[in-house]
């Protein structure tokens, strides 16, 4: 649902925010299916009130859910990234997204919100027809697989997606008159001249563990501002080691592509991930990043299951820093069918200073 954000204003303050979880939609079927404007407000509510954010971005594939987020978002007083997320689109329907979401986020700046447009999430591996394969794993999984062509595939890429960011920031721009952003992978090489703000999608591993602060510090060292987007970590031990790599202890259904169950016995660690979020705000904080994002608030689909089967704790490996309950409401918020996990407080604490 939410992911969070802090930013550093024109004028100098401190901006927090979250990122808010609409649902994902892939070949017309969404990651979220309860979808009630009272629970939504609830929510954003409880991201200002309780996690001390004045900022939020809502993420999703369904224009007419970001934009009932968005004006609830706006009417609580928090700044609005609004960020249409495309899965499996080619570069047409992107655009087609774009203009839609494009129109519904001027309408809400020019009733007095302050909105910033993210156009799109990691594009080339998340959509058709910028690499080849059939699925985010198998676009990835070729690039990586030629270590002496790697080099070249990703000069190649770097030119198609900047062609295509060039022609969607043009095309935002057109309806749009707030700032701009797009949240990149590294790899896409971006060309960051049409945007106001830079974005990446940075995730520690164990790989990259000891450069990982030098290089936070080296990209925000750059002209523009730098924003941070979908770092996170699950539930278990050892998660945070894993990086991007985190849900791959996940077995799915090989039609609906849904979460059935985990492939073994993973040790539930709500500590570590909640020392793993503080660590990376407070590098984040420290090297001079102007916004940065968790990767997120709650994932639908990954419900907690404390009884029986740890292999059906699906929590266990969710990113969200609460916990899905199913049937029940929690104890900390009766209205709500989910409960804080630790990383809630962690990053509770981060933001309230």
């Amino acid at each position: 649902m939410a992911c969070f954000f802090r930013s550093r204003s024109p004028a100098g303050g401190v901006v927090t925010a979250p990122a808010f979880h609409t649902g994902f939609v892939v070949h017309g079927q969404t990651s979220r299916e309860d979808f009630d404007p009272t629970v939504i407000r609830r929510e954003l509510a409880v991201i200002r009130d309780d996690l001390h954010c004045n900022a939020v971005q809502i993420i999703g594939g369904d224009p007419d859910r970001i934009e009932l987020a968005a004006d609830a978002a706006a009417e609580l007083g928090l700044e609005v990234w609004f960020s249409p997320y495309p899965l499996e689109l080619d570069p047409e329907q992107i655009l087609t997204l774009f203009r839609d979401c494009a129109e519904r986020a001027e309408r809400l700046r020019r009733q007095g919100a302050s909105v910033v447009f993210v156009a799109g999430v990691e594009l080339s591996v998340m959509n058709r027809g910028f690499l080849p394969g059939e699925s985010p794993e198998e676009r990835v999984e070729r690039l990586m697989s030629r270590p002496e062509r790697r080099a070249d595939l990703m000069r190649e890429l770097g030119v198609r997606i900047n062609a295509f960011l060039r022609d969607a920031a043009a095309t935002v721009r057109e309806r749009f008159q707030g700032r701009l952003t797009y949240a990149s992978i590294q790899f896409e090489q971006v060309d960051w001249t049409p945007f106001d703000l830079v974005t990446y999608e940075l995730i520690r591993s164990a790989e990259v563990a000891d450069r990982f602060r030098e290089a936070v510090r080296t990209l925000a060292q750059g002209p523009k501002p730098l924003a941070v987007t979908g770092f996170g970590t699950a539930a278990y031990r050892g998660a945070g080691d894993r990086g991007g790599r985190v849900l791959e202890v996940v077995e799915y259904d090989p039609e609906t592509k849904a979460p059935v169950r985990l492939d073994g016995v993973y040790e539930r660690d709500e500590a570590g991930q909640a020392a793993y979020l503080s660590e990376l705000l407070e590098i984040f904080e420290t090297e001079g990043v102007d916004s940065a994002f968790v990767f997120l608030f709650a994932l639908p689909g990954y419900p907690h299951r404390p009884d029986g089967d740890p292999r059906d704790d699906l929590d266990r490996a969710g990113l969200g820093i609460v916990k899905l309950l199913e049937g029940c409401r929690g104890q900390t918020y009766p209205d709500m069918e989910w409960e804080p996990k630790a990383a809630f407080s962690a990053v509770a604490q981060r933001y309230r200073r």
